[in-house]
């Protein structure tokens, strides 16, 4: 499975995999979209976003706050997209729709703790924390 939730005491804990590295980022958009809402997003909208980060987990740190903010700013969820990396600067385009069409649970911020982002064996692995 590309992406699971794992038993976490407080936050949000999700292992995702991917063949490749930017499939990571977009499993991140599916399990950021499956934790908010039990309804299916529907891809009504489209956003392109950019970040930037000093290595993977710090562009990986960047993404997940882009995709919080907005949600808190511009009322948009993104339920899938397409990850574009070039060095340490990432570019997707994002696909999603209106926050008030939604019941959404809240996620405050992602977390460096316990984040973990490298290639293994079978293709791209990380684990990420979300504070809620």
């Amino acid at each position: 499975m590309p992406f699971t939730f794992l038993e976490h005491d407080a936050d949000i804990k999700i292992a995702l995999n991917s063949p490749s590295e930017q499939g990571i980022y977009e499993e991140t958009i599916k399990a950021v979209a499956a934790y908010s809402t039990e309804t299916p997003i529907q891809a009504n909208k489209g956003k392109t976003i950019t970040v930037k980060g000093n290595d993977r987990k710090a562009l990986l740190y960047a993404f997940i706050e882009e995709l919080l903010f907005l949600i808190d700013t511009q009322h948009f969820i993104a339920c899938k997209g397409t990850v574009l990396i070039r060095g340490n600067n990432l570019q997707a385009e994002l696909y999603g729709d209106d926050t008030t069409k939604y019941a959404l649970e809240s996620i405050k911020a992602p977390t460096f703790a316990e984040m973990h982002f490298e290639k293994g064996k079978a293709g791209w692995e990380a684990i990420v924390v979300l504070d809620v």
